[in-house]
């Protein structure tokens, strides 16, 4: 695989990611409360809380999360298979 062709990877799995959320997260609005409400609306956040660098006059604060639901974990899948069958 070229480097192009992994950057364009990348940038498809991180906007299937915020698609698939953001489309997850409207699903879940008009269902009615039981599972399958749970099943879009729930999501599981990884990654590292804020931390703090701080020199004499510098402070420096990082952190990394990710919020992942089950849409945008599937649309990740699905882009994975497209890349797949297209590049390979």
């Amino acid at each position: 695989m070229k480097r192009s062709e992994l950057i364009y990877v990348i940038i498809g799995l991180l906007l299937a990611g915020i698609v698939g959320g953001l489309i997850g997260e409207i699903i879940g609005t008009f269902l009615p409360d039981g599972t399958i409400k749970t099943l879009f609306t729930a999501s599981k956040m990884i990654g590292f809380e804020t931390g703090n660098v701080e020199f004499y006059s510098i402070s420096l604060s990082f952190s990394l999360m990710l919020r992942f639901n089950f849409v945008s974990l599937l649309m990740m899948v699905f882009v994975l298979a497209y890349f797949r069958w297209w590049y390979l």
